[in-house]
């Protein structure tokens, strides 16, 4: 068989759909925090919606837009209070404005919630699609499929790892570098809660690494820059790295 019969033989996927969904999530975006963007470019967004899943073959596409659409509201007012934690906790933050137009981290959260509105609704491959999109964007890679609550704070971004399983609770900061990650990497576990919970209040700096579906963060504690963390810490607790992670309670 000729190289160019192999060719033909294989499987055809449209890769160039990844450029027509980074497109998409840009105008989403655009349009969700633009009242004069979405007025123009609505109607666009929605047909390029359903020409994507029209791509990936999945059918009610005007049904799944229409639940999509409804719950950009509530979206919208949940990045304005990640928008806010970002100015309230972060020192070198001058404006709203500023967190809006020009923080990855924000960015990348904002990607988050529009994906993982979509996982919710079960619509196939286009919520991972987007969140690589916001991973190339930002150097942040947060699966969609993870659970996190209101008022979170991303410091920086880059580097930032956070695994399908996880759960992040109400007003979280983490800083760069920062996995949430599982402990073991096994087919046989991908309907296993496989990446940790981190309770409210929690601040984790810059390339701390958190393994294990068991393992919860306790509210308000700190974890120092460079632990490994395998076992559950509890709450009001600080630890840092020295030559081994050093467990302290924090005094209420």
């Amino acid at each position: 068989m000729k190289e160019t019969e192999q060719i033909v033989a294989f499987k055809n996927y449209s890769m160039c759909l990844r450029d027509a969904v980074g497109n998409f999530t840009k105008q989403l975006i655009n349009n969700l925090f633009d009242v004069n963007h979405l007025s123009e470019s609505g109607p666009e967004t929605r047909l390029k919606f359903l020409r994507i899943l029209e791509r990936l073959s999945v059918e009610n596409g005007e049904g799944l837009w229409n639940d999509f659409e409804d719950s950009f509201v509530t979206i919208r007012t949940k990045l304005d209070l990640d928008a806010a934690a970002a100015e309230k906790n972060d020192p070198a933050a001058k404006s709203l404005e500023e967190v809006y137009l020009a923080y990855p981290g924000f960015y990348a959260i904002a990607v988050h919630r529009l994906s993982h509105q979509l996982l919710q609704l079960e619509v196939p491959v286009l919520p991972r699609m987007m969140s690589e999109f916001a991973h190339s964007s930002t150097g942040t890679d947060i699966h969609p499929g993870a659970e996190i609550g209101d008022s979170f704070h991303i410091d920086h971004a880059t580097g930032i790892v956070i695994g399908e399983s996880a759960i992040i609770k109400y007003n979280v900061q983490i800083f760069q570098g920062v996995t949430l990650g599982g402990i073991q990497v096994k087919k046989s576990l991908a309907s296993t809660k496989r990446h940790p919970t981190i309770e409210s209040g929690v601040v984790i700096y810059a390339n701390a690494t958190i393994l294990g579906g068991d393992v919860v963060i306790g509210k308000n504690s700190v974890i120092g820059a460079n632990v490994c963390i395998t076992e559950s810490v509890p709450e009001n607790s600080i630890v840092t790295v020295q030559s081994e992670n050093n467990i302290f309670q924090k005094r209420n």
